[in-house]
């Protein structure tokens, strides 16, 4: 298992077209959508635009790295019969999914440091040193419960049809739990669901940072909720696949 978590980064980090759309895009994606935003705060928040999208654009950049490119290169590795090869092995389920989280995750904290590096130096957040070092390790921590769902529509979807259903998952969790744009300015039935999504949980770990304080223990515990959920589907349906085949 850990010769392939080994194999699994080395492979993401050759990748030039994945780690450019992965590392690059979130950073000037917040530089896009925060540039022109004010000090003025965020109605029914004590932050502003360049804080809150700070975390979201940064919890949206690890999101791009550990789902959308896990479940792409998962689908296409079935097709070309790698997964095939790696079940005459001995690997368990659970290691797969672990080498394949622990690839995409590798690749997602590159993001989150350049997006928190564009908010400090050209929109000019300033953080104590305890916040920044919180909020990069709650966002990068946070992305694994991501990285396994990823894992798990590699398994669910063919080659052909992965990327729509990851594309459709990615963008509607993102939209509904507010990534895009504060809760407290969209519907109230909106911020009734995004009250239990996994990606309203995951900003609010920086968000709570950011305000001063510390996560909420409902937040933490809905991520670990779902990281298990994932996890443990992500690697029945290995075991599946591995019956079936």
């Amino acid at each position: 298992m850990t010769t392939l978590i080994k194999l699994e980064i080395v492979r993401a980090l050759r990748n030039k077209k994945f780690m450019f759309f992965s590392v690059i895009y979130p950073p000037a994606l917040y530089l896009i959508i925060a540039g022109g935003a004010d000090s003025t705060p965020i109605p029914g928040m004590k932050l502003n635009m360049g804080l809150y999208f700070m975390v979201s654009m940064a919890a949206f950049g690890a999101m791009t790295a550990v789902l959308l490119g896990n479940s792409e290169r998962i689908a296409k590795e079935r097709e070309k019969g790698w997964v095939r090869q790696l079940r005459l092995t001995a690997l368990p389920g659970r290691g797969y999914v672990a080498a394949k989280m622990a690839a995409a995750a590798t690749v997602s904290l590159p993001s989150i440091v350049l997006v928190m590096l564009a908010a400090a130096l050209v929109k000019g957040v300033r953080l104590e040193a305890w916040q920044w070092l919180a909020i990069a390790a709650g966002t990068w921590l946070g992305s694994f419960v991501f990285a396994a769902l990823g894992v798990a529509i590699g398994y669910l979807a063919t080659g052909d049809a992965v990327r729509p259903i990851a594309m459709l998952i990615y963008f509607g969790l993102a939209f509904l739990g507010g990534l895009w744009m504060p809760l407290t300015i969209l519907p109230q039935w909106v911020q009734d669901i995004a009250e239990w999504l996994p990606t309203h949980a995951y900003t609010a770990l920086g968000t709570a940072v950011e305000a001063g304080g510390a996560p909420h223990v409902k937040d933490i515990a809905l991520l670990a909720g779902y990281l298990v959920l994932f996890a443990g589907g992500a690697a029945w349906l290995y075991r599946k696949d591995t019956r079936k085949a």
